[in-house]
């Protein structure tokens, strides 16, 4: 049986991305093929009854590891196509495919499937496809070039900043900004030689004083936010 692959315009999610692999659209794709609602019911069912998971591929490249940048762990039938929810992996492949969908360079959907039902029909205005009646999907991909441009993105997000890895790395620099405070307060000169100072240097001190407590806060708030 051969495997066939559809491709779809992303909308993205940054950690995640969400968007449709699928929609209901009668016009017909590049391979001349209309998907109709209910074509995935089955093959869901079977993925959450088995607790099976799909994966996310960056342009379907089944055979090479570093291809395999998140996976899909929410997908659902709407009224306007097949939609999903993937985690990118925390990978140099998978940031880096994250970025690209970020940053608009890619942003199209694909996923690979065999047909169980097709049959061939006769739309509205007289032209022939064929429609796609039953389909079991075996994964989503990040592509370039859809099969079928009436698909949208949903969401895009940039994930949580504060991972584990970032974790050590804000706590040095909280570490290092109550060492430079404590400093200021060490540091300070005797009373006759400090009222010899200019206001200048006094304006400069204050500002880099308020520049340190900031870097101070910003950190603390990135170590707590979610």
């Amino acid at each position: 049986m051969e495997l066939k692959k559809k491709t779809y315009d992303v909308k993205q999610d940054s950690g995640t991305i969400t968007g449709y692999a699928s929609t209901w659209t009668r016009e017909p794709d590049s391979y001349g093929d209309v998907v109709v609602r209910g074509a995935f019911t089955e093959s869901i069912e079977q993925i959450k009854a088995q607790g099976k998971v799909l994966p996310l591929l960056f342009n379907h490249d089944a055979n090479n590891l570093n291809a395999y940048i998140g996976t899909v762990y929410d997908l659902e039938e709407d009224e306007h196509g097949l939609k999903f929810t993937a985690e990118f992996d925390d990978t140099p492949e998978g940031q880096k495919a994250r970025n690209l969908a970020l940053s608009g360079r890619v942003v199209k959907f694909s996923f690979a499937y065999d047909i169980l039902d097709q049959a061939e029909i006769t739309l509205e205005d007289g032209r022939k496809a064929n429609e796609l009646r039953k389909l079991n999907i075996h994964e989503v991909s990040l592509v370039l070039y859809p099969a079928n441009p009436d698909t949208s993105v949903v969401e895009v997000k940039a994930g949580r900043r504060n991972r584990k890895s970032d974790e050590e790395i804000i706590k040095q620099i909280i570490s290092l900004a109550n060492q430079l405070l404590n400093d200021e307060v060490d540091d300070t000169e005797p009373e006759e030689e400090s009222n010899a100072k200019s206001e200048e240097l006094d304006t400069v001190n204050d500002e880099e004083r308020e520049r340190k407590a900031l870097m101070l806060k910003e950190a603390e708030e990135l170590l707590t936010k979610e």
